[in-house]
């Protein structure tokens, strides 16, 4: 069983309801889900699994309640030494290369501090998708599997 940390970046809250659904899923999976709202880089580092669901704002920003998570992060450096992640990222494609850009950011940088991508990163287009989780649940369900035991 696995201690998933989630982080959530959102604006308009679409990217909390759909960590509400995730949470319980990974709840019917027998693993404990961890809702971080106030995260810092201590809560990161203490991680032994993460997934982050953000939204993407304006010209590609991370939404404000991720963005000082993400800064520290890029300043500190902690090196998160195989940790697994997930990234569900959530955007407009009609927003061209600042399409879930919130959500890559977090991607290169989690690699970048070497912690271990769990398959692909999903990234879910608003302008075909209006709702985010038929899309998130097949993702989930395969992530879930990749967790280490």
């Amino acid at each position: 069983m696995a201690t998933i940390s989630i982080f959530v970046g959102s604006v308009y809250g679409g990217a909390e309801r759909l960590s509400d659904e995730i949470i319980e899923v990974i709840e019917q999976s027998n693993h404990q889900a961890r809702l971080i709202t106030s995260p810092t880089v201590e809560d990161v580092k203490v991680a032994s699994h993460i997934l982050v669901i953000t939204s993407t704002t304006g010209k590609g920003e991370i939404p404000d309640n991720l963005l000082s998570l993400y800064s520290e992060l890029n300043s500190q450096f902690p090196m998160l030494a195989g940790t697994p992640y997930g990234i569900v990222a959530m955007g407009d494609r009609s927003y061209g290369d600042t399409f879930c850009a919130a959500g890559r950011s977090f991607d290169e940088l989690f690699r970048d501090l070497q912690a271990k991508p769990l398959g692909h990163r999903l990234e879910i287009d608003a302008s075909e998708d209006f709702e985010p989780w038929p899309v998130t649940e097949p993702w989930l369900k395969q992530w879930l599997t990749k967790l280490p035991k």
